[in-house]
């Protein structure tokens, strides 16, 4: 795949887990979403559940993760790729690094919490990351989300 086929591609499974984060949004989380893509298929999408499991630990690519390996069967998702709308904290980070994901793909970044300055060696040290897809509207949809509860 090209460098435009590959943004092409990226762009389209961004879009998916702006809808998982939508409905995050919906459902009065906070609206982060996340898909994992094996063989240029999703075979697990989610979006935070923290509010609806009063669970910290709930966030949208932690559920991604675990659906990716009851779909395949197996903990380690080597040949996948996660998409997720917002930069992953360090927790996330961590488990990303565990599962062995091959490529991470996020849209706008987290100044405050993300992986990227408290933990940049979580990954799996193959891992390749591309972040700034649909960064725009990813920020967005965070932005909207907390004018909202501030109110």
């Amino acid at each position: 795949m090209n460098e435009k086929e590959q943004l092409l591609a990226d762009q389209a499974f961004m879009q998916k887990a702006l809808a998982e984060a939508e409905q995050a949004y919906r459902e009065g989380e906070i609206p982060i979403g996340a898909v994992v893509v094996s063989g240029g298929k999703i075979i697990a999408r989610a979006h935070n559940l923290t509010e609806t499991l009063n669970d910290v630990t709930a966030h949208a690519e932690m559920q991604a993760i675990t659906a990716a390996a009851n779909q395949l069967g197996g903990k380690y998702l080597t040949d996948c790729t996660l998409y997720v709308t917002v930069e992953p904290c360090v927790m996330c980070a961590g488990a990303i690094g565990w599962a062995q994901i091959k490529r991470i793909v996020y849209g706008a970044p987290d100044e405050k919490r993300g992986y990227h300055d408290h933990a940049p060696n979580a990954f799996h040290p193959k891992a390749t990351v591309t972040s700034g897809i649909l960064e725009e509207e990813c920020r967005d949809l965070m932005q909207r989300f907390f004018k909202e509860v501030r109110r």
